[in-house]
Parts: structure tokens; C-alpha cells; sequence
């Protein structure tokens, strides 16, 4: 059994795309476990005050008429921050897709999901490590059982927490703490979640586009414009927000 310090909230979220700069969250499902193992749901259609993609409606079932009286994220987004709070974060591909589209949605609510600190544990990293297969096969695979209600949230958040409970069981060398799964799958040291900027050597260099490999600092230095051109672009916000974090810093240097 997983040995927890701290809760740990597995998140899954259903979208009205995959791009983390333009779309939303339809509905969320977290799963809260404490450390003496009570187990907690939060579960919320949201309205995204955007069009759900019909390839997204396909693969999720939730039409714009189903979220049409939800509350908006910016209505809810408080109490969601406090559930979370001294959380540490787990999902199924949630590094790269559902916790940087959360946090997104904070930033756009005008509040900050703040990661620092937090263990985030990819259970579909442990799985592409492990097994190379997905969510649906993972719940076969690991607990023996079909994934009834599969791309509904709150089924394929309490599905992920059920697989990485059977994971810990089955890969002794994961250990039984966040800290332990996070070293064994690689615990990622990344800047921005839409990972336009990576540390090298204790410094933030950005990767991609013609100034990959080099230092942000360096770059903001010689071209003012060039951030101008990333605040201005299609950009996720908090990649934005890490890069004016680096300005300010440098110019603090300046100073």
C-alpha cells in the first residue's frame, strides 16, 4: 500500500480539446487520499464558456447542452484551490496534459495553483515504463477489471488510483511513497509545463525554436523583442508567467 505523508489527489479532467493555450475543462473528478486512507471525491461538470469540439463530445459523451447551466471554472475555482491545498497531484498523463490544463484555468480565474513543493505523479509514465498500454488496458491489466464509464471523470480518476495502488504491489522497486514513484519514473524538473523552457546545469534554456539549447536570460538580454513575441503569441499562460519570471529576475540582476 502506498505509505502517504501528505494527501494525494488524482485528477482527471474531460476538455473541449487538447490544446492547454485555448481550451477548457468540462468536467473534473478528483480523488482525494489521505494518509490514514480515507478516500474523498470531488466531482464537477463545468460550463466552458467555449464550444466542446465534436471530436472531444465523441470521446467523452459531455454535449454543450449538458454543461449550458454548470458553473463556470472561475466560479468554482476557489473551492477546488482549497481541496487541493497540501496536496501532492497524481493522474493518467496528467504531467503533460491534465495538470498544466488546470492550472491554466486557475491562471485564467486569476488564481495560481502553485506546484512548487508538490510530488505530481504520472501514473501512465509508471505504466509506458512498465507496459506500454493505456488507461483501459491498464485497469485490465493491473486489477483484473473492465473500465465501465471509460472517459468519464471521476470513473478513470478512481481507475488511475486503483491501478497505481496495484502497481506498488506489482513493482516492489517503486517503493510505497510519491517521493519513491517520482525517482523510480524520473520526477521531471521542468520550468513550464508546456515545457517551452527546460533547466540545463541549474539554468533555464528554452527548447524550442531558433534559440533552443540557449539560456532565456541570455536571449531576453539581446532580444527584448523576443519576449514581446511569446507574450503576444499563442502560449500557454503559464508558460508566459514562468518567462516574465525570468525577466523580472534579470532585470532585478540589472539593478
Amino acid at each position: 500500500m502506498l505509505h502517504l505523508t501528505r494527501p494525494l489527489a488524482v485528477i482527471d479532467l474531460e476538455t473541449t480539446g487538447i490544446n492547454l493555450g485555448s481550451d477548457r475543462i468540462v468536467e473534473i473528478a478528483i480523488v482525494k487520499i489521505t494518509p490514514d486512507e480515507k478516500k474523498i471525491i470531488k466531482h464537477k461538470l463545468i460550463n466552458p464558456e467555449i464550444p466542446i469540439s465534436q471530436g472531444s463530445i465523441d470521446l467523452h459523451g459531455i454535449t454543450n447542452e449538458m454543461v449550458k447551466d454548470a458553473p463556470p471554472f472561475r466560479q468554482v475555482a476557489n473551492e477546488l484551490k482549497q481541496f487541493l491545498d497540501n496536496c501532492d497531484l497524481a493522474g493518467y498523463n496528467s504531467n503533460r496534459f491534465d495538470i498544466p490544463l488546470l492550472v491554466e484555468e486557475f491562471l485564467r480565474a486569476g488564481m495560481e495553483l502553485d506546484t512548487k513543493g508538490r510530488k505530481l505523479v504520472d501514473v501512465q509514465r509508471v505504466f509506458h515504463m512498465m507496459e506500454q498500454r493505456t488507461l483501459g488496458a491498464a485497469y485490465r491489466f493491473y486489477c483484473n477489471k473492465e473500465l465501465v464509464g471509460a472517459h468519464g471523470a471521476e470513473a478513470d480518476a478512481s481507475a488511475t488510483w486503483e491501478v497505481l495502488v496495484a502497481q506498488l504491489e506489482k513493482y516492489p522497486q517503486l517503493g510505497t511513497t510519491v517521493e519513491s514513484i517520482c525517482k523510480s519514473t524520473g520526477d521531471e524538473n521542468i520550468v513550464d509545463f508546456a515545457r517551452r523552457f527546460i533547466m540545463e546545469n541549474g539554468i533555464e534554456v528554452f527548447n524550442f525554436g531558433k534559440h533552443k539549447g540557449r539560456p532565456v536570460a541570455e536571449v531576453l538580454k539581446a532580444e527584448p523583442q523576443y519576449y514581446d513575441w511569446m507574450m503576444k503569441g499563442d502560449f500557454p499562460m503559464h508558460t508566459k508567467q514562468k518567462l516574465t519570471e525570468i525577466l523580472n529576475r534579470t532585470l532585478l540582476k540589472k539593478g
